[in-house]
């Protein structure tokens, strides 16, 4: 099927807030606000930022606290997370803190939760000192937040009478994460949104979005149908050669990732050309682009519409990890007029 003939896709943006090389967390921390405003007027849906402790590639490690700061600095995009790892914290102060952030700016806030630990065994015991947590447990974590969510905590519940301030009429939007089919298994059984992370390369992503929209059963709280989505890596330029040079850095960076070398920094593309890379390396360099989206504007749609259609879902959150800002906001506004979003949102 041809791309002209494929419906349509919303598209939003995944940012993870890498630190370039030669560059601070705070430049880091004032380019993806700077994107959050750029994409907002491209005609994006969403900005998500994610959770990940430890990293020092990484701007920051707390998306409740991020978010506020991008929300107040844009005026229409929904701003989330993606996402909150809810098994490190109680339900009930995540609920406080994504009504606040509700409250604060209306309808434009998204909780993205996730039960994956987003960090290194080390940074997981710190987060859960003192604690005993327990993973299997994150269901039901999910279905208290909801509960808390919408005064919705069923009878004899021991917090049933607890309110999560502040009170308010509506309700974030809930959306499960998941890079496997078990959480694909959890977001149908209670009724949420569901987005597969694509770009992780974990395979059975079709599977698990299938399982989803096959089994979905509406809590009577949420949306009354299922709602899905994929985040995938894609990096657009002008021309074919100057997309795979922008993508370089990304290679690095995940290479490190793969093989254990993880770097402080998301490399240059000079830093990127001149690694000394061994033959082991490049093959792993070639496996990860197997889940990339890398190429010029006609190229990116045709793939975008394609994993889409693939993953039978209605949204994807981009992901465009390059070292020079213009360049990446540039990745983002040809991929809106590929799709011609600008002209919607004009």
């Amino acid at each position: 099927m041809s791309a002209e003939n494929r419906p349509n896709i919303k598209l939003g943006i995944l940012d993870q807030v890498y630190v370039s090389e030669g560059r601070s967390a705070t430049d880091a921390l004032q380019e993806s606000t700077r994107l959050a405003q750029a994409v907002e007027e491209m005609g994006y849906s969403r900005f998500w930022v994610s959770e990940h402790h430890s990293m020092p590639a990484l701007a920051f490690s707390s998306p409740e606290v991020l978010i506020p700061h991008l929300a107040a600095a844009t005026s229409r995009i929904r701003v989330g997370s993606g996402g909150i790892m809810l098994p490190h914290y109680s339900a009930y102060k995540v609920a406080e803190n994504f009504r606040l952030l509700e409250a604060l700016h209306p309808g434009r806030i998204d909780l993205g939760l996730g039960r994956a630990p987003g960090g290194m065994p080390l940074a997981t015991r710190a987060l859960q000192q003192d604690k005993y947590v327990d993973v299997n447990k994150y269901p039901d974590q999910v279905r208290d937040l909801i509960g808390y969510l919408y005064n919705a905590l069923p009878e004899g519940h021991p917090f049933e009478r607890l309110l999560a301030a502040p009170a308010i009429s509506t309700a974030p939007e809930i959306w499960l994460l998941g890079s496997s089919g078990e959480s694909a298994r959890i977001a149908a059984e209670l009724g949420t949104s569901y987005a597969f992370a694509e770009f992780f390369g974990t395979p059975g992503g079709q599977e698990a979005t299938r399982y989803y929209l096959d089994r979905f059963k509406p809590n009577g709280l949420l949306e009354d149908h299922p709602r899905s989505m994929i985040a995938v890596l894609a990096i657009c330029a002008e021309t074919e050669e100057e997309a795979n040079r922008l993508a370089k850095s990304s290679d690095l960076l995940f290479l490190g990732i793969r093989t254990g070398m993880e770097m402080p920094y998301l490399p240059s593309v000079q830093t990127a050309i001149d690694y000394p890379y061994t033959q082991m390396d490049l093959l792993v360099i070639q496996q990860l682009r197997q889940r990339r989206i890398i190429g010029t504007p006609a190229q990116v749609k045709e793939q975008l519409l394609q994993m889409g259609a693939d993953y039978s879902v209605g949204e994807i959150l981009i992901n465009t990890p390059i070292h020079d800002q213009k360049a990446r906001i540039r990745s983002y506004e040809l991929i809106a007029e590929a799709f011609g979003m600008n002209e919607a949102s004009a």
